[in-house]
């Protein structure tokens, strides 16, 4: 079973992003862009839980990749920020096919600032919401059994 911590749009304020890591106890995290030099904090926190991260919109030089496909246990998860496949409160087809493409039954994403957890053409789709900015913060706690299911829990965030 993997657990995943998954957070987005920090967009530099990492006091709840790293609060909640260390309460979670994930065995991976992972950061969906903007500001992707806050996954580099989360990495120096947390040096021995692997990380996977991509950029976003806001990201300039970025760091990390615009997206990318990761194995997490049994499942293939696409991973991105989301703005290059025009995701929006109303629209994720491009996402999905995206994910698709690459055999991907989870995409992960952010960008919108809304948590989003539910299934569109076989695939699983997971914003976490906002980590940084914004009313109402939150993250994704990603459970991925060894059969294959996945379970989110979206969890509030406290600002510090």
């Amino acid at each position: 079973m993997i657990k995943a911590a998954v957070f987005s749009d920090t967009h530099g304020n990492n006091a709840p992003m790293l609060a909640a890591a260390r309460e979670a106890r994930a065995n991976v995290h992972i950061h969906l862009g903007d500001h992707d030099r806050d996954a580099v904090l989360l990495r120096g926190a947390f040096p021995d839980t692997p990380l996977y991260s991509v950029c976003g919109n806001c990201d300039i030089n970025p760091l990390a990749p615009p997206h990318l496909t990761v194995e997490l246990g049994p499942v293939r998860a696409f991973l991105t920020h989301g703005h290059l496949y025009s995701v929006s409160a109303w629209q994720a087809d491009r996402l999905v096919y995206a994910a698709q493409e690459q055999g991907a039954s989870l995409a992960l994403f952010g960008h919108t600032h809304h948590a989003v957890y539910e299934q569109l053409g076989g695939v699983t789709l997971i914003n976490p919401g906002t980590a940084g900015k914004g009313r109402n913060l939150s993250f994704a706690l990603v459970t991925v059994f060894d059969n294959g299911a996945i379970a989110c829990e979206i969890r509030e965030l406290k600002a510090l």
